[in-house]
């Protein structure tokens, strides 16, 4: 007897997404949107500037409804909040008057976590990411990656079963950028969530992910590519750079994505 497949963690189908305009009318920034994610799967998304890729992160959060197709979450339609899924934005979420620890343990408290319990939960996320001297410091004290690491703290202490990723890494410098991502690396082999990774930088797409997805530019963006990184893991974001496979992969998308970029430029330029 054959065993079903695992219903996808995220499964967006026909999907999309439009806002209203101020001056009337609206803008549809995807349409057409067909994805699966399965659960453990890594999967990075790029795009032009503007194409929609963090609406996709924002429909399956909850954020936005669609006006059309479905999002589902497990085999089941998304209505609300996704509550199975925890989101890292670009910029921080700290609470400037708390400490590394208690902006990490309030992410406990909508579960009920008594005090104490989530301060030492706090303290055991603050060193797997490389913060057991820092638990006391405000973010004001914590240099950029710093204050990234205890946003990823705080985001995985709740335990999601999706992670949602926008640019999360994309104000930091290179090698800073460079760490942060082997450290989601073994974050994520150690219980292997279901990852969407949204990234400009499709070096760092091919670095991390299972899948790369490519977007076109918008309005009414769609998905133009689906491609699988044949890179064994484990991996270190500096050395698989330089395997010949890498630049085989890069090779291929950049000539898909390019094109895309190349239109969205050319519609500022008409803007």
């Amino acid at each position: 007897m054959t065993t079903p497949l695992p219903a996808p963690a995220v499964c967006l189908t026909e999907l999309a997404i439009a806002f209203a305009l101020k001056g009337g009318g609206r803008y549809t920034a995807v349409e057409g949107i067909d994805l699966a994610v399965a659960p453990g799967e890594f999967v990075a998304i790029v795009g032009p500037t503007g194409c929609g890729k963090s609406t996709l992160l924002n429909a399956t959060a909850g954020l936005v409804r669609p006006v059309a197709g479905r999002v589902e979450i497990f085999g089941r339609e998304l209505s609300g909040l996704n509550i199975r899924a925890g989101y890292l934005f670009q910029q921080d979420a700290l609470m400037p008057w708390k400490t590394a620890l208690e902006n990490v343990a309030v992410a406990l408290e909508p579960k009920g976590v008594a005090a104490a319990k989530a301060r030492a939960q706090a303290e055991q996320w603050l060193r797997r990411v490389g913060l057991a001297a820092f638990t006391e410091r405000y973010p004001h004290m914590l240099s950029g990656g710093q204050k990234k690491r205890v946003a990823l703290a705080q985001m995985l202490i709740r335990d999601p079963e999706i992670l949602l990723m926008d640019e999360p890494f994309g104000p930091l410098d290179a090698q800073t950028r460079q760490l942060m991502g082997n450290l989601l690396l073994e974050l994520w082999a150690a219980d292997r969530k279901a990852v969407m990774f949204v990234t400009h930088d499709l070096e760092e797409a091919i670095a991390l992910a299972d899948r790369v997805v490519v977007m076109s530019a918008g309005p009414a963006a769609r998905i133009i590519g689906d491609f699988r990184v044949e890179l064994p893991r484990p991996r270190d974001i500096a050395e698989v750079r330089l395997e010949p496979a890498f630049h085989h992969i890069h090779k291929e998308i950049w000539s898909q994505l390019r094109v895309e970029v190349q239109k969205a430029y050319a519609q500022g330029e008409a803007g």
